[in-house]
């Protein structure tokens, strides 16, 4: 396994096979999750699942747009980095949000393959301190560290929803 395989399979493992962590990916971890759930917080200024899954969207589109040779249109949300989530639990808009957060992983993903493995110990040409490879092990954390608060999120609603029945 090369450094682009390992890369790959940190960010999205293989059909049929596992994380190192053992759980989902950011996108599998939304899968079955109301609009409801995915709205409510879980106190005062604390993060929906919602909000959450729009962060992670964004950030793979800004470790991609460091990998990719062209400018990229904007983040069509905003602010780009914790995009507001609507007021209301709309089950379409969460579905779009959700598509948003798959449409960003899916191209991060198609930039690493296309990335040579030479490139991995470059820095990119924009001016920043870490190579093309640590952005991406970096993006790889950020996704399993959001994943494991929006798996604790889930659990927490599961139990909120015990408490009042």
């Amino acid at each position: 396994m090369d450094v682009r395989d390992l890369i790959a399979w940190n960010l999205q493992p293989l059909p049929g096979t596992r994380n190192w962590h053992g759980g989902p990916s950011a996108v599998g971890a939304l899968r079955g999750v109301p609009a409801e759930e995915a709205a409510w917080r879980p106190g005062p200024r604390r993060k929906s699942i919602w909000a959450l899954a729009l962060h992670v969207a964004y950030w793979k589109y800004t470790i991609r747009r460091h990998l990719e040779p062209r400018p990229l249109p904007r983040f069509p949300r905003s602010p780009s980095n914790w995009p507001s989530p609507p007021a209301a639990a709309d089950p379409e808009a969460w579905a779009r949000d959700v598509g948003l957060l798959k449409v960003q992983h899916d191209r991060l993903i198609e930039v690493v393959a296309r990335l040579p493995v030479t490139a991995f110990n470059r820095i990119p040409p924009d001016g920043r301190l870490w190579t093309y490879g640590q952005l991406l092990l970096g993006i790889a954390a950020h996704d399993a560290y959001h994943t494991g608060q929006i798996q604790l999120m889930k659990r927490l609603w599961d139990e909120r929803k015990a408490l009042f029945r």
